[in-house]
């Protein structure tokens, strides 16, 4: 307490007293007896509430003693039973846990690791994905401000996330790295990376690149089989040796039937080959029966017409043919789509040929575009006539739903150029996206969709969208993000099917190594997006008949369903509005088996050396794990802390006080009532 706090409780003191006296001792007619009770009870009043209103602190300091830690990572991954280690592993924590001194010595923490770090609940080896860079960089942000060594229980092989052997410079703690497997180098065959088309067109024949890697020292002689189900389709005898242990094999197949056709690429395993898993892998084609045929149309030369054909060829599926307005008259009728590029009066009769027909177009208009021809010979949009030129900055409108895009940065590219003037559309449309003029967004759309009379249409005010194509290559380092932009609209627009309300976005085949996901959206009478609908999925293993139904969650502009955790196999599936409008939209996918845990045959000793050297740890195998443990328990670098504990508890926080001044002025009117005082 300090010297004023002292000076308080004094004058409490003195007051106390004082009024104590003079209430019953001055000019009282009390016995001395009388008195002597009756100021010492209300002096104990007076002074217990005095001292609760200076309320005076009272600090105690405590010691005691703070364990190190030791978190224990296990690696959780499929890998650890590829190895057969897995008992011993579940052997080895259970000593960590029997181990008194250890115990006594730390404050011992199990976590788990295999897609993410997670407190151990039981170990079962099953994790797909392997993450070893999360799991230390998060294990080094929960202790990095104590003294914690880890023990890493790991084959330190890794499928997913950033190389961890570079946060080794960031740890903060030495890592003490007990290796699971062994470092003898087996001879193996595997199946590195199959390459093929996801698409081709019936009575054609598609590539197929696979690489094929050995390990080993001896020369080996061995075969490749491709089977589509249970025919094989092509047979190849291929040699290795220690230094020609790699080879891309290129493999032309026919495609002979419609639909998903399933494929099974084995190389045939060595004589005890320890990991025959990695031997075979399964990819499928979709073999379709036409392709979608594009009619680009053009009279003038510009660098945006080459951009716009080899984004729509970069899809396999779609062939762009270039024709002047003369030529295109007589490959009308076998075209899926019209694209204009800057029409002028030369596309006089094909505008009347497109009407009579009823194709769908796509109309890129800019700087050379006959504006007055183009708004007498169309009723789906109208422009105003200038001879200004402008630069025209795009962005994506949120609320677009005809079909999922994904914004790929249109605001950060390059301004178009096109005329100056508003761009009326005249029919039922929807903005793809909006137009900006020098920062604000104006009343024209930059690309818009139009749906009339069962025609599908679009229009792109703007001139220069090759430079686009490259900003997303430099951005992206491909243009695959762009292409699939594009591809989107053209699929869109190439197709005269009829809009359904309930719209599903799906592939047909899967890895079960990657996300598996279908979305869908549900629009209106007048086609907009409505967030309130109640849509469920029942989904039918088509080999053994079972299902499940599960709700669509409910994500930005679209409900989607996460399937990742389901086994490999043939699924049908049908999508269901549980409304007052009774819709339903069925497909089906496959999901193919790939295990990349386990295409391993060793533990990367290497590395772990290296990240445990790098931390000033110390690694070990599971044969001799003990080492570790014991050196653990004998570093003296690993000692408990005593921490010293200040508590400043204010009097206020003590109950007897106010208890005291209860009983002593119960006290004084019990006694004053028994001698018959008020």
């Amino acid at each position: 307490m300090t010297i004023q706090t002292l000076l308080f409780i004094f004058f409490a003191f003195l007051i106390s007293v004082i009024l104590a006296t003079y209430q019953y001792a001055y000019k009282t007619k009390f016995t001395t007896k009388a008195k002597w009770i009756y100021g010492s009870l209300r002096f104990i009043t007076f002074f217990s509430f005095l001292i609760l209103l200076i309320n005076p602190k009272f600090k105690t300091n405590s010691y005691f003693s703070v364990k190190p830690s030791l978190p224990v990572l296990i690696d959780n991954s499929e890998s650890i039973n590829e190895f057969n280690q897995g008992n011993k592993v579940i052997a080895l924590i259970n000593k960590i846990r029997e181990n008194r001194i250890l115990n006594d010595k730390f404050d011992i923490e199990y976590y788990t690791f295999g897609t993410e770090l997670k407190l151990m609940d039981s170990l079962t080896f099953d994790e797909k994905t392997t993450n070893i860079y999360d799991a230390l960089n998060l294990t080094n942000s929960v202790y990095k401000q104590e003294i914690a060594p880890t023990l890493f229980v790991t084959d330190g092989n890794q499928t997913l996330g950033s190389d961890y052997e570079y946060i080794a410079s960031q740890f903060n703690n030495p890592i003490y790295p007990i290796i699971v497997g062994d470092s003898i180098k087996y001879s193996d065959l595997k199946i590195e990376s199959i390459f093929s088309n996801r698409y081709t067109f019936l009575k054609n024949q598609f590539p197929v690149e696979l690489t094929i890697v050995y390990q080993g020292a001896s020369p080996v002689k061995s075969n490749l089989e491709i089977k589509r189900g249970s025919t094989l389709v092509h047979r190849q005898s291929l040699t290795f040796s220690e230094n020609d242990n790699a080879k891309i094999i290129q493999v032309i197949l026919p495609s002979s039937e419609i639909g998903l056709q399933k494929y099974s690429a084995q190389i045939y395993p060595l004589t005890n080959e320890k990991n025959t898993q990695n031997n075979t892998k399964e990819f499928a084609v979709e073999v379709i029966d036409q392709s979608t045929n594009i009619l680009l149309v053009s009279d003038i030369k510009h660098p945006d017409v080459g951009v716009i054909k080899k984004s729509i060829e970069s899809n396999e599926q779609r062939i762009v043919t270039i024709n002047t307005p003369d030529e295109a008259l007589k490959n009308l009728i076998d075209s899926q789509l019209i694209v204009l590029y800057q029409p002028n009066r030369n596309f006089s009769a094909l505008f009347q040929e497109i009407k009579k027909l009823n194709k769908n177009t796509f109309t890129f208009t800019g700087l050379q575009t006959d504006w007055g021809f183009l708004n007498s010979n169309q009723i789906n949009f109208n422009k105003e006539i200038t001879n200004q030129e402008e630069l025209s900055v795009g962005d994506l409108n949120a609320n677009f739903g005809y079909f999922l895009t994904e914004d790929i940065g249109f605001s950060d590219f390059r301004p178009l150029n096109t005329f100056f003037g508003t761009l009326t559309i005249l029919n039922k449309s929807e903005s793809l996206l909006d137009q900006y003029i020098n920062g604000y967004r104006t009343e024209s759309p930059l690309l818009a969709i139009i749906e009339s009379n069962l025609r599908r249409e679009a229009i792109w005010d703007g001139e220069g969208l090759w430079k686009w194509r490259a900003q997303s290559f430099i951005e992206s380092q491909n243009h695959r993000k762009f292409d699939l932009f594009m591809g989107n609209i053209i699929q869109y627009l190439a197709s005269n099917k009829r809009r359904s309300r309930l719209e599903l976005n799906f592939k047909n085949i899967y890895y079960n190594n990657n996300s598996i996901k279908i979305s869908a959206q549900f629009f209106d009478k007048n086609f907009v997006f409505n967030p309130n609908a109640n849509i469920s999925i029942t989904i039918k293993n088509m080999e053994t008949k079972e299902s499940f139904i599960s709700p669509l969650i409910l994500k930005e502009n679209y409900y989607e369903i996460d399937l990742s955790a389901m086994n490999a196999g043939d699924y049908s599936f049908s999508v269901t509005l549980d409304d007052d409008v009774k819709l339903t939209r069925t497909g089906t996918f496959t999901i193919f088996d790939y295990h990349i845990e386990q295409q391993f045959l060793n533990a990367d000793v290497k590395k772990l050396t290296r990240l445990a050297t790098n931390t000033n740890g110390d690694i070990s195998f599971l044969s001799d794990s003990y080492k570790v443990l014991e050196d653990l328990a004998n570093n003296d670098s690993f000692k408990q802390i005593q921490k010293e504990s200040e508590i400043i508890k204010p009097l206020i926080e003590f109950k007897y006080i106010l208890m005291l001044i209860i009983i002593s002025l119960s006290l004084e009117w019990l006694i004053r009532k028994y001698n018959g005082l008020t």
